[in-house]
């Protein structure tokens, strides 16, 4: 036991000699720095002043930094300040880095996009780059930029760029060396410092000096993440795309498009060097900027000379390269709307969806819209129409436009609003989409189409009769048809046919104005009379009340799908720049506006050459634009007019069983036409060439028609004779209850008007006629086939004379004939009764033929005279 204490004990001895050992060393060294420290005093001037300058004195400086403990200070100084360095940067790094969040540089690509719209037709034809009327960017994928492009961006801008992760310590020293020493401002960032700045400091670029610090430290901070983020080709590429080059031009693509008539990945060196020559100062080196040409040159000779330098080329391909007339190469500045196609479709696409997604954000760009116009049937419209241009000197007229629907889906299929998109003052303005009056071509929609429903009381069809007559006084107005003729009892086929304004006036009385102006709304003409509240039966004609074009043919389409409206569409689908859907046409089963059997009787209607020819069109009815070469069409012309006798707007409207276009003609600012074009030729003639073509040449190649197509006849359409007329009618007429009566007149076979008590017995017939009563003038219509019951007989006066007749002394005998009122026309000889002879009267000396057996006889003359007057006159004994 006492052995182990003895070794604790000289353990602790040891420990305690060991700290006493150390302890008198660092003594040691303690007293010999004070000593050391007193000698250097002791050599110093006891003075304050006089001390503080001497320690300054060069020789003892210098001997202190290059003694050890100089040596000592200097390194902990250095350490310090590194330390400091550290904490500064990393808190100057933390304090940005905040900012990180709210940017998002992982998100950069994103923000790298196009501010273009591309408006394709429903085939992918490009019909619009929409560039905007500001600054605009064409973004591309990197595959698809010219090497060059990417070599001298990266030899002017950034020669370091493959090397640096995001900042350049050289670049930073070399501006600041260069800024200092008076030479030319530079700047110290990379080209992806660049990128962030054009990408998220774009606003505070302009802040210089002091200002600029803060932005420039986000700068370095965000490259720093961006090179983290992004490989160098991504940057490169983001950069390329963001980058501008002059004018309103954004990207390179924009530029190769705009300066070259290419796309940059076809770019040449020459071509490549001088748009890498541009971000540096777009404002001045913009090639239109041509003041300033010498200094793009320039500029574009230092980047090849960069590329050499970096060897991305040779000295002779430089050489080469500077020597292309390059500025001759530079295409003409064009306007916004350059190139474009179906230029009024194609905007008032733009316009609805700007209402659709917002105005902010169909004008950040990046959208593809693929529309539903079909550029085959559009460049058939836009030939149709300038053909038709030959035709404006008929009305005098100085615009024409025309709209076609799908009638199946009501897309919108060709469109052109003006006779002239480059027209001067008005060539831009669309007439297919502005309000005018549709005359006429409104009647099957507002008049007849609600006369056909079914209703209580009285139905009617086309077989129903309407008097075209004289309803000045119930109309408030004097109104005639266009020929000023009354065609009296006709039926709505040949009113509608014929496009009689009475009997339209009368079926929108039937039906009431309100309940028309409604339907018609319901078909597909929305704007109807919207912009004339009181219009009341003078819309029957169309007068007071406006359509715009477009929805006037879609509301034609409804007639051809049944009844059934679908809403226009113009857009099938819009997609953003990432290539997501964010709108899209479908398809809807629509909403019945009226029956099926009340659409198919419109379209037989105005199927119908044969009504149409009966009382104005005559042989026209069978012509061009009414009837079409081996395509089924209903057709319906309008008119409108000053109230001077001058027409205002002439239309035609056509559709079959897959297209609906209206033709509209007029002047560009709503006055008369001096002119006449009332068989409407140029609008029949356009109709014509687009109708049979767009069927034949494109939708037959489609699969979407073919010959002999039509609509198809609904269940319950019915084939009857009422009113002496046979015609097909809707499954709810009742011919019991169709307000028809029975009745007999005397008529006068010769007049074919009533009898009077002056008509002659032999010319009296007793006819059955049928008698309705008017739904307007609430007087008794009667229908005669054959027959005129509402005058009476003007032939026969009761002071008419009859013929007579003589017998002359003979053999042989001659009965001389004497003329009354009216001139003999027949004749018929009778002896004893018997006739002998009779003839028509070609002179008034009729011979007798001789016969023994006739001595003794009596003899008598039967005439007729051309009034029907019959006399028999006995001549005496033979």
């Amino acid at each position: 036991m006492a052995k182990r204490k003895s070794t604790k004990s000289t353990k602790k001895t040891n420990n305690l000699g060991l700290y006493a050992n150390l302890a008198h060393r660092r003594k040691t060294k303690k007293d010999a720095a004070s000593r050391a420290k007193a000698e250097y005093l002791a050599t110093l001037p006891k003075d304050p002043v006089k001390r503080f300058f001497a320690r300054l004195h060069p020789k003892r400086v210098f001997k202190y930094w290059f003694s050890k403990r100089g040596l000592k200070m200097i390194f902990k100084i250095i350490l310090v300040c590194l330390i400091l360095g550290v904490v500064t940067i990393g808190g100057v790094f933390m304090y940005f880095r905040k900012d990180l969040d709210a940017i998002r540089p992982g998100e950069l690509a994103k923000r790298v996009q196009s501010t273009v719209n591309t408006y394709t037709d429903r085939n992918g034809v490009v019909l619009w780059s929409d560039k905007g009327s500001g600054n605009y960017k064409l973004v591309v994928e990197g595959d698809k930029i010219s090497k060059y492009m990417r070599q001298a961006t990266v030899a002017i801008e950034d020669q370091d760029f493959y090397k640096h992760h995001g900042i350049s310590v050289t670049g930073i020293m070399r501006a600041i060396l260069n800024n200092i020493g008076g030479g030319s401002t530079q700047g110290g960032s990379t080209l992806t410092q660049q990128l962030i700045k054009q990408v998220y400091f774009s606003d505070e670029a302009s802040k210089r000096g002091a200002s600029g610090i803060p932005r420039k430290i986000k700068e370095m901070v965000l490259a720093i993440e961006v090179e983290r983020m992004y490989d160098k080709e991504q940057i490169i590429t983001l950069y390329l795309n963001e980058s501008p080059y002059g004018g309103r031009r954004n990207g390179v693509e924009s530029g190769a498009q705009t300066y070259f008539g290419k796309s940059a990945k076809d770019l040449d060196l020459a071509e490549s060097a001088l748009l890498a020559a541009i971000p540096n100062n777009p404002a001045v080196l913009d090639p239109y900027n041509t003041e300033n040409n010498d200094m793009l040159i320039a500029r574009q000779h230092k980047v090849l000379n960069d590329m050499v330098k970096m060897g991305y080329i040779t000295k002779a391909k430089a050489k080469e390269a500077k020597d292309v007339p390059i500025l001759d190469r530079i295409k003409p500045l064009t306007d916004q709307y350059e190139g474009i196609k179906a230029p009024h479709f194609v905007l008032e696409v733009k316009k609805q969806i700007e209402a659709e997604l917002g105005v902010k954000t169909v004008r950040s760009g990046g959208l593809t819209i693929k529309t539903t116009l079909d550029y085959e049937a559009q460049k058939i419209a836009e030939e149709s129409m300038a053909n038709g241009q030959q035709y404006l000197y008929l009305s005098q007229s100085d615009n024409i436009a025309l709209s076609s629907v799908d009638v199946q889906t009501g897309q919108v299929i060709a469109m052109v609003g003006s006779v002239d998109w480059n027209r001067p003052g008005y060539g831009q303005n669309n007439a297919a989409t502005s309000p005018l009056e549709p005359g006429s071509s409104i009647k099957p929609i507002a008049d007849y189409a609600p006369l056909f429903k079914q209703r209580s009381g009285i139905n009617y069809g086309p077989g129903s009769i309407l008097k075209d007559e004289n309803i000045d006084k119930l109309y408030g107005a004097k109104v005639r048809n266009f020929t000023g003729a009354f065609y009296g009892n006709i039926t709505v086929r040949q009113a509608l046919a014929s496009s009689l304004n009475i009997p339209a006036i009368k079926a929108m009385y039937i039906n009431g104005a309100e309940d028309s102006i409604k339907t018609a709304r319901d078909l597909g003409d929305l704007h109807y009379c919207t912009d004339n509240g009181n219009a009341g039966l003078s819309s029957a004609i169309g007068g007071g009340c406006s359509v715009l074009p477009v929805e006037h043919a879609n509301t034609y389409a409804t007639f051809a799908r049944g009844g059934t409206y679908k809403p226009l569409a113009y857009t099938l689908e819009v997609k953003n720049m990432s290539g997501d859907i964010i709108k899209k046409w479908e398809d809807s089963d629509g909403k019945q506006a009226v029956d099926p059997q009340v659409a198919y009787l419109i379209s037989d209607i105005l199927a119908d050459p044969v009504a149409r020819a009966s009382l104005v069109w005559g042989s026209s009815a069978y012509s061009y634009g009414f009837v079409i070469p081996g395509v089924w069409t209903a057709v319906k012309t309008g008119t409108t007019d000053n109230g001077s006798g001058y027409s205002k707007d002439l239309w035609v409207a056509s559709y079959s069983s897959a297209i609906a276009t209206t033709v509209w003609n007029g002047n560009h600012d709503g006055s008369a036409m001096r002119g006449n074009d009332s068989m409407h030729v140029l609008g029949r003639q356009v109709m014509a060439g687009y109708m049979e073509r767009v069927h034949k040449d494109v939708y037959a190649k489609q699969g979407k028609w073919k010959a002999g197509d039509q609509p198809a006849k609904p269940a319950g359409i019915k084939t009857a004779t009422v009113n002496g007329k046979t015609d097909i009618w809707p499954s709810w007429f009742d011919a019991k209850n169709s307000g028809v009566k029975k009745q007999t007149i005397t008529f006068d076979s010769i007049s074919k008007k009533k009898a009077t008590s002056c008509t002659p017995d032999a010319t009296r017939v007793d006819v059955e006629v049928l008698v309705i009563t008017d739904p307007v003038t609430k007087k008794d219509v009667v229908t005669a086939e054959g027959y005129d019951p509402e005058n009476d007989d003007d032939i026969h006066m009761c002071t008419d004379t009859k013929a007579t007749a003589s017998l002359s002394s003979g053999p042989p005998y001659t009965i001389n004939v004497s003329a009354g009122t009216w001139q003999p026309k027949s004749y018929t000889i009778y002896i004893d009764g018997l006739s002998i002879s009779s003839g028509n009267i070609n002179s008034l000396n009729i011979h007798v033929t001789n016969s023994i057996s006739y001595i003794g006889k009596p003899i008598t003359i039967r005439i007729v005279d051309e009034a029907g007057y019959d006399v028999t006159v006995n001549l005496g004994m033979y």
